[in-house]
């Protein structure tokens, strides 16, 4: 399976497509029991031992529940997985739900304004470094794509705990890829180069609304989002 001007998957990469593609389609639910391993291999079209070794990937995070001598279970991988998954969901954006990115952006909100805050009072110089660039973007959505997501590092990278970081960048991937369909947008770049002037003033004041600036674009950025989705149902 390839897309258009990609290169063709590698076994590997083709084994894991139909296996999370089968799981993401409810073709293998939740709890449900996978076919044993000759069985499923040639299904897929793969050698059993890359087979093997793309369900014990996927079982270390926690897609899978393989036990020796049975047959392999599918989690309930949205009450059993961890964050580590979101960089593999990022892949199959397509096949997840329609408000999965709608929740994403929910947890965002919750994230990063703290983050942010504890960030600008440690690191204010870097802030406004950064923010200086907004001129250089222009209507360019991946330029804002780019821009936004570094500015979101930055929130996290100086707000000294270690762990904030290691959650964001799970979200990496499927953040480039939504952004600049997010940003094609001009009501999303008009929102977004508003906050960013915001932001720069409040940093340029000691920083004291930084919180509630954050959060107040991440909540109108659910909202443009969730305005795209009610969108395309109009164009149906």
């Amino acid at each position: 399976m390839k897309q258009e001007n990609e290169q063709p998957m590698k076994p590997q990469q083709f084994a894991e497509y139909r296996l999370l593609t089968s799981i993401l389609n409810n073709t293998y639910p939740p709890e449900s029991k996978l076919p044993n391993e000759r069985v499923l291999a040639e299904q897929i079209g793969v050698t059993r031992p890359t087979l093997r070794e793309t369900l014990q990937r996927l079982s270390r995070e926690k897609w899978l529940n393989i036990q020796h001598g049975k047959q392999t279970v599918v989690n309930d991988y949205w009450n059993e997985g961890g964050l580590g998954m979101l960089a593999t969901m990022a892949k199959y954006a397509e096949f997840l739900p329609s408000d999965f990115i709608s929740n994403l952006l929910d947890f965002r909100i919750h994230l990063l304004p703290p983050c942010a805050a504890a960030s600008v009072r440690n690191a204010p110089e870097r802030f406004l470094d950064h923010l200086e660039k907004t001129d250089q973007l222009g209507d360019d959505a991946e330029a804002f794509t780019i821009f936004d997501w570094e500015l979101q590092i930055l929130m996290v990278k100086y707000s000294k705990n270690l762990i904030y970081p290691l959650i964001l960048n799970d979200f990496s991937e499927i953040y480039r890829k939504l952004g600049t369909l997010y940003f094609r947008l001009s009501k999303a770049r008009k929102s977004s180069g508003q906050y960013y002037a915001f932001l720069k003033e409040d940093i340029e004041n000691n920083g004291e609304k930084t919180e509630q600036i954050v959060r107040n674009v991440m909540r109108e950025s659910l909202q443009i989002w969730q305005s795209m989705g009610s969108i395309k149902e109009e164009k149906k």
